[in-house]
Protein backbone atom coordinates (compact mmCIF):
# COMPACT_ATOMS: atom_id res chain seq x y z
CA UNK A 1 0.00 0.00 0.00
CA UNK A 2 1.46 3.58 -1.25
CA UNK A 3 2.02 6.04 1.41
CA UNK A 4 0.72 9.37 0.56
CA UNK A 5 3.67 12.09 0.09
CA UNK A 6 3.72 14.38 3.30
CA UNK A 7 3.62 17.93 2.42
CA UNK A 8 6.94 18.39 2.67
CA UNK A 9 7.98 15.40 0.35
CA UNK A 10 5.78 17.12 -2.49
CA UNK A 11 7.84 20.16 -2.35
CA UNK A 12 10.76 18.38 -2.37
CA UNK A 13 9.73 16.21 -5.70
CA UNK A 14 9.46 20.24 -7.14
CA UNK A 15 12.71 21.17 -6.25
CA UNK A 16 14.16 18.59 -7.53
CA UNK A 17 13.08 19.66 -11.23
CA UNK A 18 14.62 22.77 -10.58
CA UNK A 19 18.21 21.16 -9.83
CA UNK A 20 18.03 19.72 -13.33
CA UNK A 21 16.87 22.49 -15.54
CA UNK A 22 19.11 25.19 -14.76
CA UNK A 23 18.10 28.48 -17.10
CA UNK A 24 16.90 28.85 -20.63
CA UNK A 25 19.99 29.19 -22.85
CA UNK A 26 19.18 31.87 -25.31
CA UNK A 27 21.21 32.77 -28.11
CA UNK A 28 20.61 33.44 -32.15
CA UNK A 29 20.49 30.00 -32.73
CA UNK A 30 18.19 29.17 -30.08
CA UNK A 31 15.82 31.65 -30.91
CA UNK A 32 15.99 29.64 -34.67
CA UNK A 33 15.04 26.54 -33.11
CA UNK A 34 11.80 28.01 -31.65
CA UNK A 35 10.97 28.02 -35.39
CA UNK A 36 11.34 24.20 -35.63
CA UNK A 37 9.32 23.71 -32.15
CA UNK A 38 12.65 23.26 -29.87
CA UNK A 39 13.78 24.78 -26.59
CA UNK A 40 17.61 24.98 -25.17
CA UNK A 41 18.57 24.88 -21.66
CA UNK A 42 21.35 24.78 -19.69
CA UNK A 43 21.32 21.81 -17.45
CA UNK A 44 22.97 19.50 -14.84
CA UNK A 45 26.28 18.11 -15.93
CA UNK A 46 25.01 14.46 -14.20
CA UNK A 47 21.35 15.10 -15.62
CA UNK A 48 20.18 11.82 -18.01
CA UNK A 49 17.89 12.74 -20.66
CA UNK A 50 14.70 11.29 -18.96
CA UNK A 51 15.34 13.08 -15.97
CA UNK A 52 15.26 16.72 -18.37
CA UNK A 53 12.31 14.91 -19.68
CA UNK A 54 10.57 15.01 -16.32
CA UNK A 55 11.48 17.87 -15.24
CA UNK A 56 10.73 19.69 -18.51
CA UNK A 57 6.81 18.28 -18.16
CA UNK A 58 6.34 19.04 -14.65
CA UNK A 59 7.87 22.67 -14.42
CA UNK A 60 6.29 24.14 -17.85
CA UNK A 61 3.30 21.71 -18.27
CA UNK A 62 4.23 20.75 -21.77
CA UNK A 63 4.73 17.34 -23.49
CA UNK A 64 8.14 16.62 -24.54
CA UNK A 65 9.06 14.39 -27.96
CA UNK A 66 12.66 14.34 -27.85
CA UNK A 67 15.63 15.34 -25.50
CA UNK A 68 19.16 15.73 -27.42
CA UNK A 69 22.05 16.77 -25.04
CA UNK A 70 25.74 18.16 -25.48
CA UNK A 71 28.64 18.92 -23.47
CA UNK A 72 30.46 22.39 -24.20
CA UNK A 73 33.93 21.96 -22.91
CA UNK A 74 35.04 24.83 -21.06
CA UNK A 75 37.97 27.35 -22.97
CA UNK A 76 40.76 28.07 -21.30
CA UNK A 77 41.00 32.14 -21.35
CA UNK A 78 43.33 34.75 -19.71
CA UNK A 79 42.91 37.59 -16.88
CA UNK A 80 45.05 39.95 -16.09
CA UNK A 81 47.61 37.44 -17.10
CA UNK A 82 47.09 34.85 -15.35
CA UNK A 83 45.11 31.84 -17.30
CA UNK A 84 42.34 30.10 -15.75
CA UNK A 85 39.78 27.54 -17.05
CA UNK A 86 35.61 28.05 -17.73
CA UNK A 87 33.69 25.42 -16.56
CA UNK A 88 32.13 22.76 -18.48
CA UNK A 89 28.30 23.55 -19.53
CA UNK A 90 25.99 20.87 -20.90
CA UNK A 91 22.89 21.60 -22.81
CA UNK A 92 19.38 20.12 -23.75
CA UNK A 93 17.85 20.92 -26.52
CA UNK A 94 13.79 19.80 -26.07
CA UNK A 95 11.89 18.82 -29.07
CA UNK A 96 8.39 19.58 -28.38
CA UNK A 97 4.96 18.12 -29.18
CA UNK A 98 2.55 20.07 -31.77
CA UNK A 99 0.91 23.19 -30.81
CA UNK A 100 3.05 22.99 -27.17
CA UNK A 101 5.68 26.36 -26.42
CA UNK A 102 7.66 27.71 -23.77
CA UNK A 103 8.01 31.33 -23.23
CA UNK A 104 11.43 31.75 -21.65
CA UNK A 105 11.43 34.89 -21.51
CA UNK A 106 9.03 34.84 -18.16
CA UNK A 107 11.52 32.59 -16.33
CA UNK A 108 11.24 29.67 -14.40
Amino acid sequence: MAKAPKKGEAAAVELKHYDVVRTPHITEKATLLSEHNQVVFKVAGDATKPQIKAAVEALFSVKVLGVNTMIQKGKTKRWKGKPYMRSDEKKAIITLAEGSSIDVTTGI
